[in-house]
């Protein structure tokens, strides 16, 4: 975001695959009956996971968003969203946007008002003239977010709000295009009381006094680089900002509460060493800045944000758990701005490129530091994959919600599973092509989005021997196959290695904790 010329490189290369969906899809959906258009419904790109995500017919090219902060965590924030799109559908009538947390007060297209009508949890939007294929589309929507929304994006603390939008919570903050196939760039304005510290990703572009007796004040960021929904990150609360400096200059900047301020300095002067030991194996940093946004509140999960990575507070700072685990999963976080925020994944099916690269990279860190070997972590893993697949499904073929449930998106499978397939790729193509393949894949799909078939094809250039029927019987088979070069490595049932794990000293911590403890996350969260 830094640079145009990145971002329209980055846009063209990705624009032709979502256009032939958006086409497609757009012109059953706007089918008129005699002269009258059929009733406001649902939209979707696809998505096997996720079929009513996202929205056909457009491109976003740009959010800027502004939310009016009262100081109340409980009530909600009154807030515009303004949408910059390219059409990518020939005489749309209508369009849809994704948008489910608040209410909606009015609606603008190109200057003029819109009429606009729910349908499940899409904002269903009429201009007054229809759109033509090529042309921009300029959106205003005035609306509420509001932080009480179940299942929504932000997320509640001691002191003011984050936010938490993976996978599918973005359109219950803000009004979007909520699919990370439709990367775009971000500028937020938030207005809060004065005594509040507001701090969103990106960097900071300015801050004012507003109200008669300037008792606000209106902070404004803008991401460098282009952005799926589900990063959007946003703090508001009493903090304390601490800036350091990373590698090459590269601008720290990390949010605290201020009263732990003390107690997670240590953990936040780890940061630069974490970059750039992830620098040496996967290329350089990809975005503007970095830093950790400790946070008051209970999640259960860290979330890998776009520039600034969101933790609880009271996980850095409890000396319960060993520091090489507290290390990993800065790490496993830290890799996500490689392994999925700037290489996006084209379909939440393959998801398992952003989890099991940041499961790898975690099980390398931790290996460093006293935790357990990359090996131990794997074949503790590969002696479940069975089970997880039975319950998950494959790694690039996740079982669907069942009724209207919840997916249960962020399993075992996707975390310790999916850096087994990892380790199986290296264990066959050799360490060295290994270190390549991983560089060559942050370099050339860069703030881009890619999938599984992208990476298939990457592993074969970069091996210089076909990878996909290897591959292939790893990411969609339903049960694990021989892991190369460990011939003794056989499946267990969970009973069977808890058993074994028993009869052998731990490291306070279990091989497989991470992925137990990210299943644990709610429900809509990442």
């Amino acid at each position: 975001m830094a640079s145009t010329a990145l971002t329209v490189r980055a846009r063209s290369r990705a624009l032709p695959r979502r256009c032939a969906v958006a086409t497609t899809v757009t012109a059953a959906a706007l089918a008129l009956v005699g002269a009258t258009l059929p009733a406001p419904r649902p939209a979707g790109i696809g998505d096997h996971l996720f079929p009513r995500l996202g929205n056909p017919g457009y491109d976003v090219r740009a959010y800027d968003i502004s939310f009016d902060y009262s100081g109340d965590n409980s009530e909600p924030l009154r807030a515009r969203t303004r949408i910059d799109a390219q059409v990518t559908a020939g005489n749309m009538d209508r369009f849809n946007l994704d948008f489910a947390g608040g209410k909606v007060s009015s609606v603008e297209v190109n200057g003029l008002p819109a009429e606009h009508a729910r349908a499940g949890e899409d904002l269903v939007v009429t201009p007054r003239t229809p759109l033509r294929r090529g042309s921009w589309l300029h959106v205003e929507v005035r609306h509420t977010s509001d932080p009480k929304t179940k299942n929504g994006g932000w997320v509640r603390t001691k002191d003011g709000l984050a936010m938490a939008n993976q996978a599918d919570a973005a359109h219950r903050v803000f009004p979007s295009n909520d699919h990370p196939a439709d990367k775009a760039m971000f500028t937020f304005h938030v207005r809060a009381p004065k005594e509040l510290t507001v701090v969103a990703g990106g960097l900071p572009a300015g801050r004012t006094r507003a109200g008669d007796g300037n008792e606000d004040t209106v902070w404004t960021y803008r991401m460098g680089h282009p952005m799926a929904t589900e990063l959007a990150q946003i703090s508001i609360g009493r903090s304390t900002v601490v800036h350091e400096t990373g590698p090459h200059g590269l601008p720290l900047r990390h949010v605290v509460p201020a009263k732990q301020r003390k107690a997670l300095a240590p953990w936040l002067k780890r940061t630069s060493d974490q970059i750039a030991w992830m620098e040496r194996r996967a290329g350089r940093y990809p975005f503007e800045n970095y830093g950790v946004l400790a946070a008051e509140a209970q999640t259960g999960f860290e979330l890998e944000t776009q520039t600034l990575s969101l933790f609880e507070s009271d996980l850095l700072a409890n000396p319960a758990y060993p520091s090489w685990y507290k290390e990993s999963l800065m790490v496993h976080e830290l890799a996500h701005q490689w392994f999925g925020d700037s290489v996006s994944p084209h379909r939440w099916t393959d998801l398992w490129l952003n989890e099991g690269h940041a499961t790898w990279y975690e099980w390398a860190y931790a290996a460093e530091r006293g935790g357990f070997t990359v090996e131990e972590r794997a074949r503790a893993s590969y002696e479940l994959s069975d089970s997880w697949r039975k319950r998950y499904g494959p790694p690039a073929a996740l079982l669907p919600a069942q009724g209207d449930g919840k997916i249960e998106l962020f399993s075992p499978i996707v975390y310790n599973g999916s850096a087994v397939v990892l380790y199986a790729l290296r264990e066959r193509i050799g360490k060295d092509a290994f270190a390549r393949l991983e560089r060559e894949w942050t370099h050339r799909y860069r703030d881009d989005n890619a999938d599984t078939g992208d990476f298939i094809a990457l592993a074969g250039e970069v091996s210089g021997e076909d990878q996909s029927a290897f591959l292939k019987k790893w990411l969609y088979g339903k049960t694990t196959p021989p892991m190369p070069g460990h011939p003794d490595w056989k499946q267990k049932s969970p009973e069977e290695q808890r058993k074994s794990l028993e009869k052998t000293p731990g490291k306070s911590h279990g091989p497989v904790d991470k992925g137990a403890r990210e299943a644990e996350r709610p429900a809509g969260q990442g």
